[in-house]
């Protein structure tokens, strides 16, 4: 304790800013070097000025440094020369290790001068513990701050600068432990403004769970104005050396694991590879057997049935054989790509399920194939020109059957009953016809069956007959529907051309049957079609009646009901119910009233000069007075009559 107490007495006169950072060395550098002893269960120092001046420690600890021994010394020297002896013994030792000591003498060591003892400290500290730091080519002091600064990055209250005051807050500690050891702390819950709270924490979990020593105190960084440099460099780089070993050891686990999973996942491959190629070898053997006794019982339908298994072989079980075989010649190069991971030898199948076994069993199955193709396609060859000659004798004889009723409906003279006649007889000659289609159906059929897809006897296809049968019988029965509606025409004399052609050309665009009647549906689509929406009551209940009562409208009724609508559209109190509607009751018409309703120009110039003007008080456009034009319109007509 007295060179301790020579020791303290040296910094009297210092500012007090350096006295502290010297205290703060002293006892950070003091708890590092007693890490050192505690490898040997050697009792821990107390003071660096006093501990160190026999020498013996300071060999110790040479010895547990250099991992080596520095032969015989004083043990429990008592002559100062002897103390002497064991401290040159161990600066020779430091000195050896390539470590540059300046202006440290032996008797400095032995008179306890603090600062050059820190400085030699320091200078092994550097040494031992810091200049093997390499982080991205930078070494030492740098390499040291740059892992920090790489390690908190993501820690957006921490910014390390430096080893002095980004320290005092202790987060950058929490964000070093946090990054490798998550489950220590929760870096997210801390009090983040208790530098006092953060820094004893960062400490003391350093200390229980990553052995650690606290080799400094919370207030040689809290309290300070600026934490010591060394101090804090020391203290971090054991954090370094801690979390290194940790990634070191993952690292090695890391290897080791991929190494197990890359062979296990090549063992399993190999088992998989030789598995498939077995089975996929097997199955073409089998099937070039079957092939091979396979016999025809010499009818079509044998044939057929032997056509469409070896099609379906084709589209299904093949497709199979042709992606197994490509996933197998991938699965082979993935398992020799794996083994070159590691620079492991070129792994062979088992023979017979090499590459080249597949693929010759491949070119076999190929000619085995082709003879199979043959042999069936010559068996059915003979029955395909049957059913092409037999589809094209039906074909041709049912189109020539159609131009003749199409012919013969086109054609037709005489008088309308006589054409009448005629036309319900074509529509007799089409009925068997609906028996020969089924006929060439059945024919057609026969031929897909039979893969029949030219046919050079012929150039229609069923197709085409069903779309000319469609088109030959609406044809004639929209001749019948049109002589039959010229018919009643007749009828209704007092209806002009123009409107006959009119009500007829609607009637039949509704009537899409071509049936010569309308459904309900049809019939009210066909009024609106004319405009027809509000008629007089009892005409239209007649006719819904008609409709619910027969479930449609014939086309004499349909000229009935239009000729009774048109010769009651003029009426006196239509026309006055009209212009009061487009007057909104108003007694009186504008312009606008007219323009509003739509009505054409022509109309509304018209209109406004017939009508005689009245006076309405307050409104500024002209008034009509459409009560009068009327009355006076129909009263003229009634003398005229």
């Amino acid at each position: 304790m007295g060179h301790y107490k020579r020791a303290s007495k040296q910094l009297v006169g210092l500012p007090d800013l350096d006295r502290g950072w010297e205290e703060t060395q002293a006892k950070t550098f003091c708890k590092w070097l007693n890490t050192k002893l505690e490898s040997r269960s050697i009792p821990p120092m107390v003071s660096l000025a006093t501990d160190l001046s026999d020498g013996v420690r300071l060999i110790e600890l040479m010895e547990i440094m250099g991992d080596t021994s520095l032969g015989r010394f004083y043990k429990q020297p008592k002559m100062r020369v002897q103390m002497a002896e064991n401290v040159n013994k161990a600066l020779e030792f430091i000195k050896s290790r390539g470590v540059v000591l300046t202006n440290v003498g032996a008797e400095d060591i032995v008179d306890g001068n603090l600062k050059l003892i820190l400085g030699m400290i320091w200078t092994l500290i550097l040494r031992f513990t810091i200049a093997d730091i390499s982080e991205e080519g930078v070494n030492a002091k740098e390499g040291l701050l740059l892992w920090c600064q790489r390690k908190t990055a993501p820690y957006k209250e921490v910014d390390v600068v430096d080893f002095s005051h980004s320290w005092k807050s202790g987060l950058a500690l929490c964000a070093l432990i946090h990054r490798h050891r998550p489950d220590l702390l929760n870096y997210d819950a801390l009090d983040k403004t208790d530098r006092h709270r953060c820094t004893k924490l960062a400490f003391d979990v350093a200390q229980q769970h990553l052995d650690i020593p606290q080799l400094l105190d919370v207030e040689d960084l809290c309290d300070t104005k600026k934490p010591d440099e060394r101090s804090v460099m020391t203290y971090v780089a054991q954090y370094f050396h801690a979390f290194s070993s940790m990634e070191q050891a993952e690292a090695v686990s890391r290897r080791v694991a991929a190494f197990a999973d890359v062979m296990h996942g090549a063992w399993l491959m190999q088992q998989d590879y030789e598995r498939r190629a077995m089975a996929l070898l097997k199955s073409m053997a089998e099937a070039q057997a079957a092939w091979a006794s396979a016999t025809f019982a010499g009818t079509y339908a044998d044939a057929k049935r032997q056509l469409t298994d070896f099609n379906a072989y084709k589209g299904a079980t093949k497709r199979v054989w042709v992606r197994e075989r490509t996933d197998l010649g991938a699965l082979l190069g993935n398992i020799q790509t794996k083994l070159k991971t590691y620079h492991l030898r070129e792994w062979l199948p088992a023979l017979g399920l090499q590459q080249h076994n597949i693929d010759d069993a491949w070119l076999k199955l190929a000619s085995a194939e082709a003879t199979r193709s043959r042999s069936i396609n010559a068996e059915i060859r003979n029955a395909k020109e049957t059913l092409r000659r037999r589809f094209a004798g039906l074909a041709n004889g049912f189109e020539a059957r159609l131009r003749e009723i199409g012919a013969a409906t086109a054609t037709l003279a005489g008088d309308l009953e006589g054409q009448r006649a005629r036309v319900k007889a074509l529509q007799g000659d089409l009925v068997p016809l609906g028996e020969e289609l089924r006929q060439l159906e059945a024919v057609e059929n026969q031929c897909k069956e039979a893969n029949v897809e030219e046919n050079d006897h012929t150039v229609f296809t069923l197709d085409d007959l069903v779309f000319e049968l469609e088109l030959v019988t609406t044809s004639v029965a929209k001749k019948l529907a049109f002589i039959e509606n010229q018919i009643v025409s007749r009828q209704h004399t007092n209806l002009t051309p123009a409107q006959l052609e009119e009500f007829e050309s609607t009637f039949r665009y509704f009537d899409k049957d071509a049936s010569n009647t309308l459904t309900l549906a049809e019939f009210n689509a066909a009024l609106a079609s004319l405009g027809i929406v509000y008629v007089d009551e009892d005409v239209e209940q007649i006719f819904l009646q008609l409709c619910e009562q027969f479930g449609s409208v014939s086309y004499d009724a349909f000229l009935t009901f239009l000729r009774e609508i048109s010769e009651d559209s003029t009426s006196p109190d239509q026309l006055l119910e009209a212009f009061q509607g487009l007057a909104a009751d108003k007694p009186y018409l504008t312009e606008l009233d007219l323009r509003n309703a739509l009505l054409p120009q022509e109309s509304i110039d018209y209109l406004t000069q017939a009508m005689p003007q009245t006076q309405i008080d307050g409104l500024e456009e002209d008034a009509f007075d459409y009560d009068s034009y009327l009355t006076n319109l129909f009263a003229e007509n009634s003398m005229m009559g």
